[in-house]
């Protein structure tokens, strides 16, 4: 068996397809292609993958990681391209490789947010929204592992933040956030606008995977 790392988009319509149901759909279109898996033991054994950190639902990205081990004589180069022949829409396998670094290495990732405005994008908002993101501190209510709700604060978790681009109807926020122990979600940064700054809070949130970074702020692989 060799392990081996994919990586895919998900985006359009894809979003909405959550984790579990993505699961299952890896597992479908490795077995479609006839692609020989490591298999958990026991009674009812299955496929063993790995996603590294699971995107929410509604969010898209084009930087999915996918782990599992293969037949060793698998063509795994080739197989991007075989897969996309059975994948749904919005899912489109990029690369295949010998994974080179763990994924507890994974140390950020860069994204995309977007606040849509449906009246266009209200007087003074990016300099309102570039001032809160680049405070000291950025408190916000977040749920905890027992599910509870803790004031944390995410500016720690804020590795980087580019000038905010207004267009019309929307602000373009491009940052680098913390990806793991403790990881940020991007929408939050959506959630302290509306917190904090109830007059720009925006009609609807876009948020998008760009890449994956390493400890050394190179693309993960």
């Amino acid at each position: 068996m060799a392990k081996l790392r994919l990586f895919f988009r998900k985006e359009g319509r894809a979003v909405y397809i959550s984790h579990l149901d993505l699961l299952r759909t890896f597992q479908r279109v490795f077995l479609r292609q006839g692609l020989v898996l490591k298999h958990s033991q026991g009674f009812h054994p299955h496929p063993i993958i790995s996603f590294a950190l699971p995107l929410p639902v509604g969010q898209s990205s084009r930087c999915e990681i996918l782990d599992f081990e293969a037949d060793g004589g698998a063509d795994w180069r080739s197989l991007p391209e075989k897969l996309n022949d059975f994948m749904p829409d919005g899912i489109r396998a990029v690369k295949c490789c010998v994974p080179v670094k763990p994924v507890r290495d994974l140390a950020a990732l860069s994204c995309q947010v977007e606040l849509l405005y449906d009246g266009g994008v209200p007087e003074g908002a990016a300099k309102a929204v570039a001032e809160l993101l680049n405070g000291e501190s950025l408190v916000i209510q977040k749920r905890t592992k027992r599910k509870a709700l803790a004031d944390v604060d995410i500016r720690p978790m804020l590795l980087r933040l580019q000038p905010i681009a207004e267009e019309a109807g929307c602000l373009r926020l491009l940052a680098d956030t913390a990806a793991q122990n403790p990881g940020l979600n991007p929408a939050l940064l959506a959630g302290a606008v509306e917190r904090y700054l109830p007059q720009f809070a925006p009609d609807f949130v876009r948020v998008q995977r760009l890449e994956a970074l390493d400890t050394d702020g190179n693309i993960f692989q």
